[in-house]
């Protein structure tokens, strides 16, 4: 089942390269008592989410800032290595975005997200959306259609539904 707006973000740990190396990042406490925005992309450096989608919430990180919006998270079904070297060459690290690995997948499916697209060698990936989850709850979901689109799941598309 898709998670929906209303619904509580299932526990996960997800995974985050930090100063002493790889260390698991719990989302209920990520989430506890703050607003936050997730959003995930279908794989790391692939087109869509290198030119569009990260640099999307790099543009309106200080908008979401300004709504009240404690962080700013990226979640994509690659190893937290990969998410490191990418939020360092997208720019997403400098402008204070969280790029978190969901390495088995195990986020994606819990809340329904995950899709396979052999044809450009993505398996149990991440479907592209962007959500606005205040204590632990989906407050707003906008999921793509398409994963080669960005629209409703680009930072301007989810201020858009906040306002």
């Amino acid at each position: 089942m898709t998670i929906s707006q209303g619904d509580t973000l299932p526990e996960a740990t997800l995974i985050q390269i930090g100063p002493d190396g790889p260390s698991p990042v719990a989302l209920a406490e990520k989430t506890a008592g703050r607003k936050v925005v997730i959003f995930a992309v279908p794989g790391a450096f692939t087109p869509t989410c290198h030119s569009a989608h990260v640099p999307s919430f790099i543009r309106t990180k200080e908008a979401f800032d300004a709504k009240g919006v404690d962080e700013i998270i990226c979640v994509s079904v690659n190893d937290p290595f990969v998410m490191k070297a990418w939020g360092e060459a997208t720019g997403a690290d400098a402008a204070g975005l969280t790029m978190l690995a969901d390495p088995e997948s195990a986020f994606t499916k819990a809340i329904g997200m995950d899709f396979d697209a052999p044809p450009a060698g993505l398996l149990g990936r991440s479907k592209r959306y962007a959500m606005l989850v205040e204590d632990g709850k989906v407050a707003l979901l906008n999921e793509e259609e398409n994963p080669g689109l960005c629209e409703t799941s680009a930072g301007e598309g989810l201020l858009d539904a906040m306002a």
